[in-house]
């Protein structure tokens, strides 16, 4: 069976109390003692040289109701308990300092003394496993008055997935978050849902590229922008949503176009430009046809994700832009990678995330909950309402799916026809 160890904050004011009266009020720390189905053999109790009387105190009265707990000071010293960065920093490096034995032994955090910086800090480390453990908080005795009442427990696990009311919770955020990113769409295609869930869980979780692929009108850049309404949505970027289709990009303008220029950097650069990259700061950046991007554009391109500095055109002044970089291509990049059109170090980068949208054709399942996003698209954009006459539906459903259909604009090629049919209606 393994030991129970506790780490706990000597708790200065909830734990202090005078010779004659200690025994007539709650004290959390001594209160480790007196729980009988908690049996602690090893309290680490962390404290401060200014304590040293009350530490001697605390240790005595456990050793006198639980002589079988074992007390150990842990000197915890930052020069102000109240500053974030010295507490969490001391506590870190004990952390990293002591030999957790998880084979033998189990761990508990109590987070119900300290300050709240140390409470807050103590969360945190358990949180990221720095310390492998569940946190246990105590609460006083309710409306009793007796001596040495030990009050009430309770332990938590932040592994919220053993939650059931929780773990349900997440779920439905999830799904909300996958149909958010789908429009609205009743999708069927199993594949593509699939990957449309695992984007979600990258999108909420991430702030790594992402490389969307597929065939021209796959929807890669109305899904851009879903990633980012739904990061948006869930407080996780505060700046804006920048587009630049690259195969735009010619000649000296493509380098002033994601970089900016000072001004008079070159012919015409009449005025400063700031540049899509610095526009995104802080925001969301999303380059379509990434693959149409120049050799050095591109190595520009690995600086700015990976240092978050560039240079502007004709400047001698690093800018410096925060963005999370998503990225299209109807390209196979692994082939222009060999063919020494395309860097691979940067490919390298935006493969960490790499998504393959199929195409219309090979969804054909999905024909029909897009053929009602399109007429409601249809009617928020115009203020019309059309709809198919039931002939009509399946005469059109009948030649949406038939594989002589290629679709080869995918959901432009979608969007023209019932555009076509809604304005001749």
């Amino acid at each position: 069976m393994k030991k129970t160890v506790i780490l706990n904050f000597l708790g200065t004011t909830l734990d202090s109390g005078t010779a004659e009266n200690r025994w007539k009020r709650w004290r959390p720390t001594v209160a480790l003692g007196q729980f009988p189905d908690l049996l602690v053999d090893r309290i680490e109790l962390f404290t401060t040289r200014r304590s040293k009387n009350l530490t001697k105190q605390i240790v005595a009265d456990l050793a006198e109701i639980s002589p079988e707990t074992e007390v150990r000071e842990q000197l915890i010293e930052p020069r102000d308990p109240w500053n974030f960065e010295e507490v969490f920093e001391a506590l870190f490096q004990f952390a990293r300092d002591y030999d957790f034995d998880l084979d033998r032994e189990e761990y508990l955090v109590n987070i119900t003394t300290g300050t709240h910086v140390a409470q807050i800090c103590l969360f945190l480390l358990t949180e990221s496993r720095h310390f492998p453990a569940r946190l246990l908080q105590l609460s006083p005795p309710r409306g009793k008055t007796r001596s040495r009442e030990p009050g009430e427990y309770a332990i938590i696990d932040l592994d919220l997935s053993r939650y059931d009311r929780l773990a349900e919770r997440f779920r439905r955020e999830s799904e909300e978050g996958s149909e958010f990113l789908k429009s609205g769409i009743a999708t069927k295609n199993r594949a593509f849902n699939d990957m449309i869930d695992r984007i979600e869980k990258v999108a909420i979780r991430s702030t790594a590229p992402i490389l969307l692929a597929g065939p021209t009108g796959a929807g890669k850049t109305r899904l851009a922008r879903r990633i980012y309404d739904l990061k948006r949505q869930r407080n996780q970027v505060e700046g804006p949503f920048v587009e630049l289709n690259c195969s735009t990009l010619r000649g000296d303008t493509a380098m002033s176009t994601l970089f900016g220029h000072r001004k008079g950097a070159f012919t015409g650069a009449s005025s400063a430009r700031a540049g899509l990259l610095k526009s995104a700061d802080r925001g969301v950046l999303f380059l379509d046809e990434i693959g149409e991007l120049g050799l050095d554009e591109q190595s520009m391109l690995l600086r700015a994700m990976e240092e978050k500095r560039f240079l502007p055109v004709g400047s001698d002044r690093e800018e410096t832009s925060d963005f999370q970089l998503l990225s299209g291509t109807n390209r196979d990049l692994i082939d222009d990678v060999a063919s020494g059109k395309f860097r691979a170090d940067l490919f390298a980068r935006l493969n960490l995330w790499l998504f393959e949208l199929p195409g219309l054709r090979e969804r054909r399942e999905d024909i029909e909950p897009n053929i009602e996003f399109e007429l409601s698209e249809w009617e928020r954009k115009t203020g019309r309402r059309v709809a198919f006459n039931r002939e009509g539906y399946e005469a059109f459903l009948r030649f949406a799916k038939d594989p002589a259909s290629a679709w080869s604009g995918n959901f432009r090629d979608l969007n023209a026809a019932i555009v076509r049919m809604a304005t001749l209606t």
